[in-house]
């Protein structure tokens, strides 16, 4: 690119910062040259010396782990058009970014890309990309499958679609933050693609703590579909929410968090349009699509073109 950047890559890092290290050195090589924003989420130490061996590269501190609301303080200090997103164990791969650009610049209607995801040194794609794919959504002259939400460490958005729905709910910390934005875009009239030429890189970090994540999502799903769904589907939601839940072993602690936090979520509760809606209806519910795609996942959320948290990995 020529010029200042277009695009302006935020990576989130918490307590990993040999990750980070790797991450790093695959962005600053990109030929696209993209703005470099790190988000330290709280980390005790180590960010500030990986980021210093790279000038140019931004450090943003966040006094305390934000979850994945971190991501709002790196598109604040931005001004491109367009962010992409990784997680410190992920990276774009070089061209990916100006493919994605060419594909926002063409259609102004897209809100957010979702990319194809590499996995591991082995490079297999994600499981997640054969069912985003297999969107049952109508493409309607769109350059891909339409989405009703995206990964978050793998997804290029329109800086102005990402501020208008008011990027990431801290509330929510980690966990299905992806589909409330999504939702909260749709509402507004942005739609998601899946990008399958688009690619980004995923070495999954070992440092995860499985069991809270499982719990987050759980109650965060549940909020989910409190906050923005029509009352008959978000009884649908509950309920196949909470038979996952029993399954992974965390349906009582999720639920007694989800209703604790009942009061702040009918506070915040804004129906979503119809249309969205019924997207969200056919990718979760229609022909039990969801249910089948995540047999045996042990509380995977994904379903066709809902690809929330089946590869949660930054924090």
């Amino acid at each position: 690119m020529n010029g200042e950047p277009r695009v302006g890559v935020v990576v989130l890092t918490h307590e990993r910062p040999a990750e980070l290290a790797h991450c790093l050195a695959q962005l600053v090589a990109l030929p696209e040259r993209p703005a470099i924003v790190v988000v330290d989420n709280g980390t005790r130490g180590g960010v500030a010396e990986v980021v210093a061996r790279h000038p140019g590269v931004t450090l943003v501190r966040s006094d305390r782990n934000r979850g994945a609301a971190g991501r709002n303080l790196g598109v604040g200090v931005l001004d491109t058009p367009y962010v992409a997103f990784c997680d410190d164990d992920t990276w774009w791969a070089p061209g990916a970014l100006t493919r994605a650009l060419a594909l926002l610049d063409a259609f102004p209607r897209i809100g957010a890309l979702s990319a194809r995801v590499l996995v591991g040194p082995e490079q297999q794609p994600d499981p997640t990309c054969a069912v985003m794919a297999a969107s049952p959504l109508a493409r309607e002259g769109l350059p891909g499958p339409r989405l009703v939400s995206f990964m978050a460490g793998a997804a290029v958005i329109r800086t102005q679609a990402f501020r208008e729905a008011g990027g990431y709910e801290p509330r929510l910390f980690l966990g299905a933050e992806e589909p409330l934005l999504a939702l909260e875009m749709a509402a507004r009239g942005w739609v998601i693609v899946y990008a399958d030429e688009v690619v980004t890189h995923h070495h999954p970090s070992a440092a995860r703590d499985l069991l809270s994540r499982r719990r987050l999502l759980a109650r965060n799903r549940l909020w989910l579909a409190w906050l923005r769904l029509p009352w008959p589907l978000a009884l649908r939601d509950t309920l196949a929410v909470l038979r996952e839940a029993r399954a992974a072993g965390v349906a009582a602690v999720a639920l007694r968090a989800a209703l604790a936090g009942l009061p702040w979520v009918l506070a915040q509760r804004r129906r979503v349009p119809a249309a969205v809606a019924e997207d969200w209806r056919r990718v979760h519910h229609g022909a039990e699509a969801a249910s089948v795609s995540r047999r045996g996942s042990g509380l995977r959320p994904a379903s066709p073109a809902a690809p929330p948290d089946a590869r949660r990995h930054v924090r």
